[in-house]
């Protein structure tokens, strides 16, 4: 492993940078999220990690559910905004103009300007200290054709975001 690829406070780096939607109706928040991930393959699990405090948490305990968007690189003055505000005392959608756009399984809804939405279930919820787990089953995606097959355009490493892009091999 890469001498840099280890935080000092045990983090691997670098991580997706998501907004995760949870929540109904007019209650509907995003947080930004990088500790997320594929847990599973059969049947498709994604992880996320989030602090018990964020307002996300308690909405995906209750509801049981949460949408994973991808942002691409032109939302990340929304990504920042969603990330440093807490949708309890402001209207994220407003605040980082994004559109809710009906999921086509659950009721949280999804991102318009996201070029992918992995709509989850809720299967297990995990303490494991300062974030709790939640690991939900994929049950619908959309993903716009016109994105292809690009990986996360936006990584987070030691407090700062960048630019994925550079096919290697």
């Amino acid at each position: 492993m890469p001498k840099n690829a280890v935080h000092h406070s045990g983090a691997m780096y670098p991580n997706p940078v998501i907004l995760v939607t949870a929540g109904h109706d007019d209650e509907a928040n995003i947080i930004t999220l990088a500790w997320a991930g594929t847990l599973c393959g059969d049947p498709w699990m994604v992880g996320i990690g989030v602090r018990p405090g964020r307002h996300s948490h308690g909405l995906i305990h209750r509801y049981r559910e949460f949408v994973v968007n991808v942002p691409t690189i032109e939302l990340l003055s929304a990504v920042e905004i969603c990330g440093s505000k807490s949708g309890a005392s402001c209207d994220k959608w407003a605040e980082a103009r994004l559109t809710r756009e009906p999921s086509q399984v659950l009721k949280t809804p999804s991102i318009a300007q996201c070029p992918v939405s992995i709509e989850c279930r809720l299967r297990h919820a995990l303490d494991l200290g300062q974030h709790r787990l939640f690991v939900g089953q994929v049950v619908a995606t959309r993903k716009d054709p016109a994105w292809g097959f690009s990986p996360p355009p936006l990584v987070y490493m030691e407090g700062r975001y960048w630019r994925v892009g550079t096919e290697m091999a």
